[in-house]
């Protein structure tokens, strides 16, 4: 039997190990070989920020007073979570997720078999358009709502009453149904990217032997498609739903105003509304969301577990086009629609807000510069600025880093503490970012005197980068499966050591995931509020956080400019992942 790729690098490295390493384990001093050394220090960098937040969190729970204070440990938090209000709460949290994941699955995938299997014109652009509301960070496009749909002064009521004459104002964002639609602009392009490709992968002729048994177009896309796709779909919508629990932004902007709460919320508001902060009953409602989430993960598990849903086999097939005909122009404006009502509509609003002296007085004698003027003269905003930048490149390239590593241990390696890893990789997932920031706040604030840092930059980035590990590992991962181990051996073999194997092979086969990776996180820490309003001091502001205190102040003109700039940002970062996307792709092709 042929020794395996692995086996033969094994006997080739202790063939080279020192002589002394034989001395040394006779003489009883234990020894810790290169893998030992390399798991330990994972788990530790892991544990650092998954498993130590996490612990946090229960310590915090039981604690009776602030972080960094003497206190007595108690159940008091407990009691105040399970309460009328904080039940009205949680299904609120729920209902409202409920209320957005149904729709936002049944339009992505509709999107997506536009898209994938059917004939409609510029499919290629189109999928670009749909799947950028993704990459916008939801606090531009919440404060672009709140200056369109205002009751009083929003500009899409205003063309309605001058278009018919009306006093009514037919939209108000500041509601169940404005925060529903905000978070839906999310929630459909995060579906869509994930389903999308199973409908690419679909044996068509599976549904062709529905419609030759006589089954009905509509009859076979629900009784076949759908069944098969149901592992990508339920997957899919278990994820939105979790992201619709932890979404912190839409409850924010539209429905605190309104009177609803939302978990979230509530936590925010029990550390940044009330005096004093109730910080043991913030930590003990985050708690319950982890609970929650926990049980809809095992929800999901017990749904597909023993079921087979095979599509692709080894028979060679090319995915089937549905020719729409004269329809296919009305699937293009479906698609033009979304689009239209996710990004043109809320940029245009910014762009129009930024030239004017007040939000909602739009006359021509109200044109001005003075919001540009203020906001690059505005020191706070360079501040921001600086460190979005600072710690989106920083916090990108680290934890891309950390997630190559993680994945290269976990696919590549049978060393013993691997599975471990990788689940210290994953616990991040199940923990949004205000519940993390929660955590980090009791975490930072009990560090020794001598690690400074509760209060700094550093927090942020730390909160970053354990936020990021879970999708840097996935991304890195599928690229370290798809290389054969026979590259590494053929390296190894012509004398190359495991650090130039690495460079030389493995890191430079494996870049352009890198690269795609290091854009998402990169697009994940702009976007980022919910941690970073919690843990954030005077002098590490982010521009998320500068434009929350402008929103909060009534500067919703100085929001505009901002928000222009990000998306800016956001346009050129995109571009360059389509532009490594495409590279990739050809190399694989070539």
């Amino acid at each position: 039997m042929t020794a395996s790729a692995e086996e033969r690098i094994d006997r080739f490295n202790k063939a080279r190990m020192p002589a002394r390493v034989s001395t040394w384990r006779r003489s009883g001093i234990p020894i810790l070989r290169g893998p030992a050394i390399a798991v330990i220090a994972l788990v530790l960098i892991l544990g650092f920020l998954s498993v130590y937040p996490l612990s946090m969190l229960l310590y915090g729970s039981l604690h009776s007073t602030p972080p960094g204070m003497a206190g007595t440990f108690n159940l008091d938090g407990y009691r105040e979570v399970i309460t009328r209000q904080n039940l009205i709460t949680l299904l609120n949290t729920v209902g409202i997720s409920l209320a957005k994941t149904i729709p936002s699955v049944v339009i992505a995938v509709v999107l997506a078999w536009i898209l994938a299997r059917t004939d409609t014109p510029f499919r290629g652009t189109l999928e670009v358009l749909i799947t950028l509301p993704f990459f916008i960070p939801p606090i531009l496009t919440a404060m672009a709502w709140g200056m369109l749909g205002n009751p009083q002064v929003g500009l899409l009521n205003q063309l309605f009453q001058w278009a018919t004459g009306s006093s009514i104002a037919p939209i108000n964002v500041y509601s169940y149904g404005g925060v529903v639609w905000h978070m839906m602009q999310y929630s459909v392009p995060f579906l869509f990217l994930l389903i999308v490709d199973a409908f690419r992968a679909m044996d068509p002729s599976l549904e062709e032997a529905a419609r030759m048994c006589g089954a009905a177009r509509w009859r076979t896309f629900r009784t076949i498609t759908l069944q098969l796709m149901l592992p990508a779909l339920t997957g899919a919508a278990i994820l939105s739903f979790i992201r619709g629990i932890e979404n912190f932004e839409s409850p924010l902007f539209f429905g605190s105003p309104a009177g609803i709460r939302v978990i979230t919320t509530d936590i925010y508001d029990s550390i940044n509304q009330r005096s004093p902060p109730q910080y043991q009953y913030a930590t003990a409602t985050s708690f319950v969301i982890m609970v929650l989430l926990f049980l809809i993960v095992l929800l999901q598990w017990k749904l597909l577990r023993g079921r087979s849903f095979t599509t692709v086999t080894g028979k060679g097939y090319s995915p089937g086009v549905v020719k729409l005909g004269r329809w296919r122009w009305a699937t293009f404006t479906f698609c033009v629609s979304f689009f239209f009502l996710t990004v043109i509509l809320p940029i245009g609003q910014l762009f129009i807000g930024s030239f004017f002296k007040f939000f909602g007085f739009y006359q021509r004698d109200m044109l001005t510069l003075d919001h540009y003027r203020a906001v690059f003269g505005s020191s706070e905003f360079w501040r921001g600025l600086g460190n979005t930048m600072y710690l989106g490149l920083a916090g990108a390239s680290l934890t891309m880093v950390l997630g190559g590593v993680v994945a290269y241990v976990s696919v590549r390696t049978k060393w013993r503490g691997r599975l471990l890893i990788d689940a210290m990789a994953w616990l991040p997932w199940m923990m949004p970012g205000i519940v993390l920031g929660v955590g980090f706040l009791w975490g930072f604030a009990l560090l020794p005197h001598a690690v400074p840092i509760y209060g700094t930059i550093w927090a942020l980035l730390l909160a970053y980068i354990s936020l990021g590990t879970p999708l840097s590992v996935r991304v890195m991962s599928s690229a370290y499966a798809q290389l054969s181990y026979d590259l590494e051996e053929c390296s190894r073999v012509h004398g190359a050591n495991w650090l130039q194997t690495m460079w030389r092979v493995v890191i430079a086969l494996a870049w352009p995931s890198f690269a795609i990776g290091w854009v998402l996180i990169f697009f994940g820490i702009m976007r980022e509020l919910s941690a970073s309003v919690l843990l954030y001091s005077v002098g590490s502001e982010v521009l998320s956080v500068v434009l929350l205190k402008l929103w909060a102040n009534g500067n919703a003109e100085q929001v505009s400019v901002i928000g222009l700039i990000m998306m800016a940002l956001v346009l050129i970062f995109r571009w360059v992942q389509l532009k490594i996307m495409k590279s990739q792709l050809g190399t694989l092709r070539a």
